[in-house]
């Protein structure tokens, strides 16, 4: 579109963002009738926030394999045969989001989170999104059968680039324009409802009317000021794993509106990034600089010491709160050290060309490649680590098998396994921001709410920018749920309140 394009355009609903949530939103506004505009603040080529840069992991409940045909009907009788979907219902989900928030979560979104997560998971099929079994990241072979685990049975086909082409795709055939280079800086605000949106576009600034607004542009991930004002010191000097234009814009303009802020401003999605990484994601790369694969490990600072229990869970359940934990460390950085046992488990994401890696056939010569890292204290760490393993106790992949040591100051938990099989390899990492967890509380319809708890005429939000429902940590596959769920929600509100607005 171009400026005088957007301009004539007359939305009855305007969505502020071109991600996961945002385009669930739009989608959702047009099957109820509404004219809908879609505001992106990227150029055409880097269009959909951080949701390009997910590897697509879908965390939804169900109760069996009867349920996962619904969703992907194209699962074949021999994947059928050779996979253990297991279950992972409504309550297992309740259980990890209360476990992983410490039971933070805001009760009433979590539920409807949780108890919409299967329809939801129908429902984005039917845009057009493709799923498929998550084997290479979520299963394990057990005697020549994949055996599920952490409740992650599906994955979007092709990551985030393929969930955005589906949703674009299904846009462009319901005539959803999406305005490019065009980001909101502003709600415009009548009679005490909102009632469209200030853009630039081309370089001006021009108003934008509308019934009803969405917002759904992400967090403040991508700021670095942002991030050291509510995260902490040494915040801004992190690496950003997505989209360099999540700015904080949308969350500044509903507070300036009078929005009620919500949820854990001090805290964000973090975890273990390359070293050398650029400092924001790189199309090219997407997820692959992610480093997910420490349980079977053990990880080390700049003083050759472990610093956190690498076998506390799941990588799935500790992941987003250690790249936290890397920032807090000498230098803002570790390695993650393994020996050719569990060469076999490590995902792709270990061997792309784009890594910074060690690697030896002897400890010793080991220690003196780990950058920043003290050789005599890493020796001294591995020594006690090893003769810590409780080796009686099987090593089994798939589960939490109680493989722990003893004796240690910081014990690992599970998959304790002894560095002692050449070669040796290490991965170095630091901190990679992923997005934050503070945002704007929402009514159980998406609306926005102000200081006092009153819903806000006109105003919806979905996605990153909902706050609430994560606190300092996070279960994978449960942003693109929500960015769904909440989408799909905002946009069926907004295009109700948009009718009923005409009609007044």
């Amino acid at each position: 579109m171009n400026a005088q394009e957007i301009i004539d355009y007359r939305a009855d609903v305007i969505v502020v963002g071109a991600g996961n949530a945002a385009m669930c939103a739009a989608l959702s506004a047009c099957a109820e009738g509404a004219r809908v505009l879609v505001l992106e603040a990227a150029p055409f080529e880097e269009r959909g926030g951080n949701s390009h840069y997910t590897g697509g992991a879908f965390r939804f409940a169900f109760d069996g394999v009867e349920d996962l045909k619904k969703i992907c009907p194209s699962m074949s009788d021999e994947e059928l045969q050779n996979v253990d979907f297991g279950s992972y219902t409504e309550d297992q989900f309740f259980d990890d989001m209360y476990e992983l928030t410490e039971y933070r979560t805001d009760p009433e979104l979590c539920e409807l989170l949780v108890r919409s997560s299967f329809e939801t998971a129908k429902w984005i099929a039917g845009q057009g999104v493709k799923l498929q079994p998550g084997l290479g990241r979520q299963a394990y072979k057990v005697d020549g059968k994949f055996k599920f685990w952490g409740g992650l049975a599906l994955h979007i086909w092709g990551g985030g680039p393929e969930l955005l082409k589906a949703l674009y795709a299904t846009a462009e055939a319901r005539g959803i324009p999406i305005a490019y280079e065009t980001p909101a800086e502003a709600l415009i605000r009548s009679d005490g409802r909102v009632a469209g949106v200030v853009a630039n576009c081309c370089g001006r600034r021009v108003e934008l009317p509308a019934n009803a607004v969405i917002l759904a542009s992400g967090g403040f991930e991508s700021n670095p000021e942002m991030r050291a004002r509510y995260l902490g010191p040494g915040w801004d000097l992190a690496k950003i794993r997505g989209t360099r234009f999540n700015m904080g814009a949308g969350l500044r303009m509903a507070l300036d509106a009078g929005a009620r802020p919500f949820g854990n401003w001090s805290g964000c999605h973090s975890v273990a990034w390359d070293v050398n990484a650029p400092p924001y994601g790189d199309l090219t790369i997407g997820d692959q600089f992610q480093k997910h694969n420490y349980p079977y490990g053990i990880i080390v600072n700049a003083r050759g010491e472990r610093y956190v229990d690498e076998g506390a869970n799941f990588h799935s359940h500790t992941y987003a709160k250690y790249g936290g934990e890397i920032l807090k460390q000498p230098g803002m950085h570790a390695w993650q050290v393994f020996d050719d046992k569990v060469t076999h488990l490590l995902r792709g994401e270990y061997r792309i060309r784009r890594v910074t890696k060690a690697e030896a056939n002897t400890l010793e010569e080991l220690a003196t490649q780990l950058e920043g890292v003290d050789p005599e204290g890493f020796l001294r760490t591995v020594r006690e680590f090893n003769a810590a393993c409780r080796t009686d106790i099987p090593f089994d992949p798939n589960v939490r098998d109680g493989r722990h040591t003893e004796g240690l100051a910081i014990n690992k938990s599970n998959w304790a396994n002894p560095l002692d099989t050449p070669p040796f390899h290490a991965y170095h990492v630091t901190t990679g921001v992923t997005f934050t967890f503070g945002g704007l509380k929402v009514s159980l319809e998406a609306q926005v709410e102000d200081l006092y708890g009153r819903p806000i005429p006109g105003l919806f939000a979905a996605g990153e920018i909902v706050g609430g429902l994560f606190f300092n940590n996070y279960a994978s596959g449960t942003g693109l749920m929500s960015g769904a769920t909440f989408g799909r929600l905002a946009g069926r509100s907004a295009a109700m309140a948009s009718a009923r607005q005409a009609a007044a």
